[in-house]
């Protein structure tokens, strides 16, 4: 703004040179004004004249993209130049014209710029504006302090503590390297092949992990394949056009099965939704259900009696342990004494017990030896099924994996030629099924449009007239 302000303050001196002609100024100038009533606000900008301000902002602006700055600023030298004419050539025998070559013709016009090109080259001299978060970074008060903190340190001859445990450990990986490039130079060293593959750095692991030169290790799991599956299943010798008819009949008989276990399946969710005739509600259980609840004042009493009966037998009782609660100190020794001899009796039992160990070692062995055989077939068992589960989809989502149907034709559908050959299925449902299979990507259904608004008929004039 301070800089437009200045040039408004130039431009009004009398030595402005203005590029546009005055005369339409000069014209609304001359003509009358209309007496309006300033006073009001609605009346500042739908009767004020700005044309004349305008017309300088106008002429400033195209002083700024055609000479970079105003004319009154520029000096004489970049306006004006003194034409002293072409200068005189030395005479010269006029040398014979060599014929046209195609080739420079061609090289003189691809030379040359196109017109689409200049016009869209970039005509204006006024600077780009500069771009203020070009020059911003993030942290930069704190990354400033650092660095002066930094040159302070090593201005007084300071080593920070990890930067001199970096330096001590490259020098020890330097010299160890250069006495083994020593060792090696030497005419029976190995050959060195130049397309093998790179040879691992052998620096310190630490040093690369604080300079952070340490590479990502990859994990071996990324390298397994997520199913043992072929990319492309190769169909069964019965989908043929022409195929045998054993091989038909065989995968006939697997769709079949397929079939009857969907037909099982949608039998056993109708008998659990069934409902059981002798469940239906009768005259007796609905009058049973309304009386229920009702009971009589008698039934009550000879609770409430019966209730209080118990609550003072239980007081009795608790009164008698409270009375009872204190013990004597004879008491207390012969309790004693009991508890000694029941433990001397379970240790002498133990004991009994371990001798006779002694003689049942080879039913001990055989009861290890067959729990290590089912704990060894277990294990077999458990490394059977995971490998049989690698072939096999895994959940990765809400939904499981449903098995697309056999694409099979029955025996009276058979072609016998690709020429009257049905096509059936899809190349993309096939893939796209082959995906999940292979556990490459979660098995999923279409989404479901819902509509947000209902939809509304209305009848025309026109229909109502026919009707």
């Amino acid at each position: 703004m301070a800089a437009r302000r200045l040039r408004r303050v130039v431009a009004s001196q009398p030595g402005f040179i203005n590029l546009k002609s005055s005369s339409g100024s000069a014209d609304s100038l001359s003509s009358r004004r209309k007496r309006v009533n300033k006073n009001k606000k609605k009346n500042w900008n739908k009767h004020s004249d700005i044309n004349d301000v305008e017309e300088f902002l106008d002429d400033v602006r195209l002083q700024e993209r055609t000479t970079g700055g105003l004319l009154s600023e520029k000096a004489d030298d970049s306006l004006f130049f003194v034409d002293v004419g072409q200068p005189k050539k030395a005479e010269q025998k006029p040398e014979p014209k060599a014929e046209p070559v195609e080739g420079k013709k061609r090289k003189n016009r691809a030379s040359r710029p196109l017109r689409i090109d200049l016009i869209l080259q970039h005509d204006s001299l006024v600077p780009p504006p500069k771009d203020v978060l070009a020059y911003q970074q993030p942290n930069a008060k704190k990354l400033r302090r650092i660095a002066q903190k930094a040159e302070q340190l090593a201005a007084k001859g300071v080593v920070p503590r990890r930067q001199k445990q970096l330096l001590n450990r490259r020098t020890v990986v330097r010299t160890a390297k250069k006495a083994a490039t020593e060792t090696n130079n030497n005419p029976d060293r190995e050959y060195y092949n130049i397309w093998g593959q790179e040879t691992k750095d052998s620096a310190d692991p630490w040093y690369l992990q604080q300079t952070g030169k340490k590479l990502v290790k990859r994990p071996e799991k990324l390298n397994e394949k997520p199913s043992m599956l072929p990319a492309v299943e190769v169909m069964a010798p019965g989908g043929s056009y022409n195929p045998d008819f054993f091989s038909h009949q065989s995968l006939l008989q697997e769709a079949h099965e397929v079939e009857v276990k969907k037909q099982k399946e949608e039998d056993k969710i109708e008998r659990q939704l069934a409902v059981n005739k002798e469940d239906t509600a009768t005259e007796e259980t609905t009058l049973q259900e309304q009386v229920e609840g009702l009971v009589e004042e008698e039934k009550e009493e000879e609770e409430e009696e019966t209730a209080a009966n118990e609550e003072e037998s239980e007081d009795v009782a608790v009164g008698a342990i409270a009375l009872a609660e204190k013990k004597t100190e004879r008491q207390r020794k012969r309790e004693k004494a009991e508890k000694i001899k029941e433990q001397r009796r379970l240790a002498g039992r133990r004991q009994t017990d371990q001798r006779q160990q002694l003689f049942q070692l080879r039913s001990i062995k055989a009861s290890i030896k067959q729990q290590e055989e089912t704990t060894e077939a277990r294990h077999k068992q458990r490394k059977a099924k995971q490998e049989a589960e690698k072939a096999q989809p895994r959940r990765l989502g809400r939904l499981k994996f449903q098995a697309p149907d056999l694409e099979v034709q029955l025996s009276d559908e058979l072609a016998g030629s690709l020429r009257r050959l049905k096509p059936e299925g899809s190349v993309l449902k096939d893939r796209f099924k082959s995906l999940q299979k292979r556990n490459l990507i979660e098995p999923r259904e279409r989404a479901k449009f819902k509509r947000r608004h209902k939809v509304k008929y209305v009848e025309k004039r026109a229909f109502r007239e026919i009707t």
